[in-house]
């Protein structure tokens, strides 16, 4: 399949008042006083501007279920364990993680009475041996809700959030470690999910994992993940949620109360990709077009689509988490698998890992007083719209390449010219998805967040476009007979 245009309008709609900075002075000069427009780089005419997809009437009428009532009653109740350290009693029915553990456990399985058998509650555990912050061997559990997809059950979407809780001294498994946004309000987050999908059937697989140890070292998360690469399920994202309790910061308040940060590592990330492919990625300008950024631009674009349902923002960041920090999304990526961290638009130290007390006149401690449980109930509702967007949509296409060598130099005289132009061609398989309608090939500058542009190719293997591929990031993404659409996946050079 092939699309050939004429060089004669801008890529991008508009672009702010500095960025003539950015661009070769031998082509642009200050707005006003050179004859192109700052905008007019690279000059394409193909496509259209991305438009994000709407929720349909049955995601609409989830959304509108999450209740910030029910995210009160989580929070406090698991709040009230006193604390919930991975080193914590596990056999009192009142204190520790072992009773936090069972209300969660016996909670869910309330969210899968009217699913009539198709959502499944279990217990992931092991003993953990001695180790980094791990004292004594030690029973570490995550509770798990799993909903098998009716389409395809092997393809798989999780979202996690951890249960236990620490205070400064990361070793007192003693005293109080109430841990209401760090991270109850993930917790919360994830069970209204999957009280709510409960009662529906996804295409694709969903989880639902409230996992432990991950203040002591992402331990619960790590095995979770270990499990599901041990039994070759094909997960194709983890949504992690740790610290999405409240958009204030006192007595600077409030920061933005409708605005959620979601982390995504690049390809360069320890151990996800090989040296050989880290070289070639470096080498090409892939190293910002990981799985986990393309799924964050997925996440990003659908909470765009229903920000009438969802009343936030997400502010995608090309960052694995924060500074020199790190959550249980890092374990799925150490498992190979794409993974993102949402996190509240900005953190309060004073109400985390701290030892609840009032000093100098301040209160300190993870306290419930502190989470904004409307906040927490948006964040659900970003989490809800792409995550169920993503398991109804057909899966990410598969061996998506770029020729290396139509658009290239002559490689002899008898070179065609078709492949000596600045086309750009891009190969896939279409396999046997019947999820499938069609593809479309997305593409950006190099340095904007977001795909800006699409074509749609119909139901077709490969295409060729008058494209510059020196100059734009690349995606090639599926579409559903419903319009849902995967997230996109970056092409990869092959000689052909």
């Amino acid at each position: 399949m092939r699309f050939s245009i004429p060089c004669t309008a801008a890529l991008i709609a508009a672009a702010n008042a500095q960025s003539w900075l950015n661009l070769p002075g031998s082509l642009y000069s200050a707005p006003g006083y050179g004859q192109h427009a700052i905008s007019s780089w690279p000059v394409v005419t193909i496509g259209h501007p991305v438009a994000p997809q709407q929720p349909d009437a049955e995601l609409t009428a989830m959304l509108a279920q999450i209740d910030p009532d029910r995210i009160k009653d989580i929070v406090t109740t698991l709040a009230n364990f006193g604390t919930r350290h991975t080193l914590s009693t596990q056999n009192s029915t009142t204190r520790g993680i072992g009773a936090a553990r069972d209300w969660i456990y016996k909670r869910m399985q309330t969210f899968a009475k009217p699913s009539n058998g198709s959502m499944e509650v279990y217990f992931d555990s092991y003993i953990q041996p001695v180790a980094s912050r791990i004292s004594f061997p030690v029973n570490i559990t995550n509770v798990v809700a799993r909903i098998n997809g009716t389409s395809d059950s092997n393809r798989t979407y999780v979202v996690t959030g951890h249960y236990d809780s620490r205070r400064i001294d990361v070793m007192d498994y003693i005293n109080d470690a109430p841990g209401a946004d760090d991270n109850l309000s993930g917790v919360a987050v994830l069970m209204e999910m999957a009280r709510i999908c409960a009662k529906h059937r996804p295409k694709a697989t969903m989880i639902f994992a409230a996992t432990a140890g991950e203040e002591q070292g992402l331990y619960g998360a790590a095995h979770l993940a270990q499990v599901l690469k041990n039994t070759s399920v094909n997960v194709e994202g983890n949504w992690n949620n740790d610290i999405v309790g409240t958009g204030k910061f006192q007595p600077f308040s409030p920061i933005n109360d409708y605005t959620i940060r979601l982390f995504a590592a690049s390809i360069l990330y320890p151990n996800v990709t090989s040296p050989s492919l880290s070289a070639i990625l470096g080498e090409i300008g892939g190293e910002n077009d990981s799985p986990s950024k393309n799924l964050g631009r997925f996440i990003s674009e659908i909470a765009t689509g229903a920000a009438k349902q969802t009343d936030m923002q997400v502010s995608l960041i090309y960052h694995a988490d924060r500074y020199l920090r790190g959550g249980d999304h890092e374990a799925f990526l150490a498992a190979g698998f794409p993974g993102v961290r949402f996190t509240e638009a900005v953190e309060d130290f004073k109400h985390q890992h701290q030892d609840p007390r009032v000093q100098n006149g301040t209160q300190y401690g993870d306290l419930v007083e502190y989470v904004d449980f409307d906040y927490v109930a948006r964040v659900a509702k970003v989490n809800l719209a792409s995550m169920w967007s993503a398991a109804n949509a057909p899966a990410k296409p598969r061996n998506v390449t770029i020729s290396q060598i139509v658009g290239f130099p002559a490689a002899s005289e008898d070179t065609p010219l078709a492949e000596i132009g600045n086309d750009s061609q891009f190969l896939w398989t279409t396999g046997k998805d019947p999820l499938v309608a069609r593809y479309e090939l997305v593409w950006r500058t190099s340095g904007s967040l977001q795909w800006t542009h699409y074509l749609d190719l119909g139901y077709v293997n490969n295409v060729t476009v008058n494209l510059p591929k020196d100059d734009l990031q690349f995606g090639i993404r599926a579409v559903g007979k419903d319009g849902k659409k995967s997230p996109a996946v970056f092409p990869l050079p092959v000689a052909n």
